[in-house]
């Protein structure tokens, strides 16, 4: 789970917030902590993204900010024919990811490669499928990044993208923003003793409503997009598809 503006990374003045740099120190303790402070409903939600994703044998997707690569091996996992490529900017993150693989035997088929999710690595229509999950938040320009994602996906290809939201209404909102701003950032700084946990709820606090999400992946050429909200809208899960050739992208 890591919106502040990425600034280039100057050792004198310590990790940028939202840099690769500032996630390297939390790697170790990474995934305990998101279930601590997630209730562990971080495991339902990248459940939900994968099965929108809809991998097929074959298949290769691409999961930009793929941390410690919880959702790349919940990917290779659920479909064993497919391939996956983790992409990161924390070297730290993407050191433990590359041995929770080796420790589930999926390294053959799932790669981790440093990168920016503004300007990935790979060629147009690479592949099958694209998704991010928690980590759009974190990147300075989006507009940017969702593109990069429409691009190195294939016509008739899916993206999905899962994201903390901050829930605005219903009866339960007071709670949820009690535990993103109360809870959240002391429990992670208490249990890691790390500052980066203080960072989050500004992140989800600053992301855009899911309406507007919306409209920013639309006008990134993705079309069919749909909003679903998880747990009372404190996460919302974004999907989309590639158009064919030949059919209107909107």
């Amino acid at each position: 789970m890591r919106d502040v503006p990425r600034i280039p990374d100057d050792p004198a003045d310590g990790p940028a917030p939202g840099s690769g740099r500032m996630f390297d120190p939390i790697a170790p303790g990474y995934d305990r902590l998101n279930r601590w402070m997630s209730l562990g409903l971080d495991c339902r939600w990248r459940r939900a993204l994968v099965r929108a994703l809809r991998p097929s044998p074959g298949f290769r997707i691409i999961d930009v900010a793929t941390g410690t690569a919880d959702v790349a091996i919940a990917l290779a996992t659920a479909c064993p024919g497919c391939t996956v490529v983790g992409v990161d900017a924390s070297s730290g993150m993407l050191q433990v990811g590359r041995a929770k693989l080796a420790a589930a035997g999926l390294a053959s088929r799932v790669e981790l490669v440093p990168g920016d999710a503004t300007a990935l690595p790979f060629p147009a229509a690479a592949f099958d499928g694209a998704c991010v999950a928690f980590g759009i938040r974190n990147v300075s320009d989006r507009a940017r990044a969702l593109a990069e994602l429409a691009r190195v996906v294939r016509p008739g290809g899916r993206v999905a993208v899962l994201e903390l939201t901050e829930p605005r209404r219903g009866p339960l909102a007071p709670l949820a923003r009690l535990h993103i701003h109360g809870i959240v950032p002391r429990l992670g700084a208490w249990l890691s003793g790390d500052p980066a946990y203080r960072y989050l709820p500004r992140s989800i606090a600053a992301f855009p409503t899911p309406e507007v999400f919306a409209g920013m992946m639309r006008a990134a050429g993705l079309t069919g997009v749909a909003v679903t909200p998880l747990t009372f809208g404190v996460c919302h899960l974004f999907t989309a598809n590639l158009p064919v050739e030949g059919t209107e992208r909107r």
